[in-house]
C-alpha cells in the first residue's frame, strides 16, 4: 500500500474508533460503571469497534470480525480487570454496544413487515431472510466472544 492509500484509511479508522467510543460510553454510564473505569469502556469500545473495521476492510465477513473483536476485548478486559481490581464486564460488555447490528435488525424488520402487508415477495423475503440471519450471527459472535474468557479461563478443569 502507498501513502495514497494508507491515509484515506487512517482516517477512516480514526473516524470509525471515535464514533464507536461514544456509545460504549454511554452506555457504560448507564450501567452504572465507576468513573475510573469509563475512559477504558469507551478505549475497549473503539478498539472492538477498529478491529472490526480493519478486517472487514481486509475481507473478512463482518460476522467473523466481530467474533474475533469480541473474544479480543473480552480477553483484554479480563486482563486489565485483574489490574484494576474491577469486574471484567464492566469493560467488556459497555465495548460490544458499538457493534450491535441495529441497521440489519431494522431492515429484517421492515423487510417482515412488509411482507406481512403486502403479502409474499419472494425479493422480499430474501431481503428479510439474509439480514435476519446477519444479525442473529452478529449478535451471536458478540456472546460467544463475550463468554470466551470465561469458558477457557475460570475452569476447575482442564480443556482437554
Amino acid at each position: 500500500m502507498s501513502n495514497v492509500e494508507i491515509i484515506p484509511l487512517l482516517l477512516d479508522l480514526l473516524q470509525d474508533m471515535a464514533l464507536a467510543a461514544v456509545p460504549a460510553a454511554g452506555f457504560a454510564m448507564v450501567f452504572n460503571v465507576p468513573v475510573r473505569v469509563l475512559k477504558y469502556c469507551a478505549l475497549f469500545g473503539a478498539l472492538a469497534h477498529g478491529m472490526r473495521f480493519l478486517m472487514m476492510r481486509a475481507g473478512m465477513p463482518i460476522e467473523w470480525g466481530t467474533l474475533i473483536a469480541a473474544t479480543a476485548v473480552s480477553f483484554a478486559g479480563v486482563w486489565l480487570a485483574r489490574r484494576l481490581r474491577a469486574h471484567p464486564k464492566a469493560f467488556t460488555v459497555a465495548a460490544m454496544i458499538p457493534m450491535i447490528p441495529g441497521v440489519s435488525f431494522f431492515t429484517t424488520i421492515i423487510a417482515l413487515h412488509q411482507l406481512g402487508t403486502r403479502g409474499f415477495d419472494a425479493e422480499l423475503f430474501s431481503v428479510a431472510l439474509t439480514n435476519g440471519l446477519r444479525t442473529f450471527f452478529i449478535i451471536g459472535a458478540i456472546a460467544i466472544g463475550l463468554a470466551m474468557p470465561g469458558l477457557l479461563l475460570y475452569r476447575r478443569r482442564p480443556v482437554v
